[in-house]
């Protein structure tokens, strides 16, 4: 997919640098042919008012320019009378018999307009009426086309030139552009291939217990509750994890706007907190607390005392035996700052820029026995993105593992 929209990225860019450059090139040529056209008349003009001149005055270095008869042209001028017959050829820089100039002074005469071009001889001629007939003055149109065909040959390079080095910018920038669609695109891959996996584990244990169940159709639901638990156990530990699911994916997507008002965080950690220590007492983990009371901010009270309950569940679970978890509440500047630490194992540094990444686990083995998806600290960092503030962990073997949420006070 990510290849195919760099193609289409590619594609689209040349086409439209192609049709800009044909514009603007067309243009180019356009008033270049006008421009030129336009000093081919001007010669024609002025033979045909003052004659063609064979003595053209110098041009002295210094001095105003001299007006001209006419730019240096190829250029000749046929007279004709009343009946179309040729009187006399007036020649410039230009060598030319008097029957070819007769011939094609009637094909100019014969044309319509007081303009026009006879391309087999590639001469522009302009018509002029005069008290005896008619005078037509003929240029060479060799300058024009050797303007138009020089031109158009640089045109043609400059243009080639552009198109392959806007090539390789836009190979570049089609790189960069989608650099941000093709990680959200591996990660959404490898979101739904671990979701996928996750809830094939319950979905299978489930099956398993109905095949079960239904192997002794005869026995009573007493007497089939342990296979009944367990499917409950299963089913509650998949809603679960599709209740988690949404919340990310509702999160991704901005639907997840928490319903701000003013929040009493101090309050909602200490309730947060009251459930857990039953927790702790029968894990042998002790929990301390420092929470400075009347801490305002606007937010969720709701998915607020989730991100909290999030940190305490993950720290009461790893502090290992005998171990400590430790919960502080302060204001730092504009602030509110929560630190949930916990003794145990620490976790290491390569695994610490990864830790909140969905389905992420540290130690697999320990996260599975702890019944744990790798989803609760993605929710957490969403939850305090949402509320304008930040979650970072450090790690170290004597200071525990510590996480640290800033949330901006009211």
């Amino acid at each position: 997919m990510i290849k195919t929209l760099k193609k289409r990225f590619i594609l689209v860019n040349m086409a439209l640098v192609s049709l800009v450059l044909v514009i603007a090139f067309s243009t180019v040529l356009f008033f270049n042919y006008q421009w030129v056209k336009g000093e081919t008349n001007d010669v024609l003009r002025r033979a045909l008012d003052v004659g063609v001149k064979m003595d053209q005055p110098a041009f002295e270095v210094g001095r105003e320019r001299p007006e001209r008869s006419a730019p240096m042209l190829p250029v000749f001028v046929v007279q004709m009378d009343t009946d179309g017959k040729l009187t006399s050829v007036f020649k410039m820089d230009v060598e030319i018999s008097d029957t070819l100039a007769a011939q094609v002074a009637e094909r100019a005469l014969n044309a319509n307009g007081r303009e026009g071009v006879l391309f087999d001889l590639q001469l522009r001629y302009m018509k002029q009426d005069s008290p005896s007939g008619m005078n037509i003055a003929f240029a060479d149109m060799g300058r024009e086309t050797d303007s138009m065909a020089n031109l158009l040959m640089t045109l043609l390079i400059v243009g080639l030139a552009g198109m392959a080095a806007f090539f390789l910018i836009s190979l570049f920038l089609s790189g960069m552009a989608l650099r941000p669609a093709e990680k959200a695109w591996e990660q959404q891959r490898r979101f739904v291939a671990d979701a996928s996996h996750e809830l094939k584990t319950p979905l299978t244990v489930i099956l398993a217990n109905m095949d079960i169940l239904l192997s002794h159709k005869q026995e009573t639901v007493g007497e089939q509750s342990k296979w009944v638990e367990n499917t409950l156990t299963e089913a509650e530990r998949m809603k679960k994890l599709v209740e988690e699911l949404l919340f990310l994916a509702k999160s991704d997507d901005g639907r997840t706007l928490p319903l701000k008002s003013d929040v009493d965080f101090s309050d909602a950690v200490w309730s947060s907190l009251l459930p857990f220590e039953s927790i702790a007492y029968e894990h042998g983990v002790a929990i301390s607390s420092d929470i400075a009371p009347g801490i305002m901010v606007n937010g969720d009270e709701g998915q607020l005392k989730q991100l909290v309950v999030i940190l305490l569940d993950n720290a009461c679970k790893y502090a290992g035996e005998h171990g400590a978890v430790s919960v502080r509440l302060e204001r730092t500047q504009d602030n509110a700052s929560l630190s949930v630490r916990n003794t145990g194992t620490p976790i290491p540094k390569e695994h610490l820029k990864h830790i909140f990444k969905r389905f992420y686990r540290a130690e697999s083995s320990r996260a599975r026995e702890q019944g744990g998806y790798g989803l609760g600290l993605s929710i957490a960092r969403a939850v305090a993105e949402k509320h304008g503030g930040k979650i970072f962990v450090t790690s170290e073997e004597a200071a525990g593992t510590v996480f640290t949420v800033r949330l901006p006070l009211k």
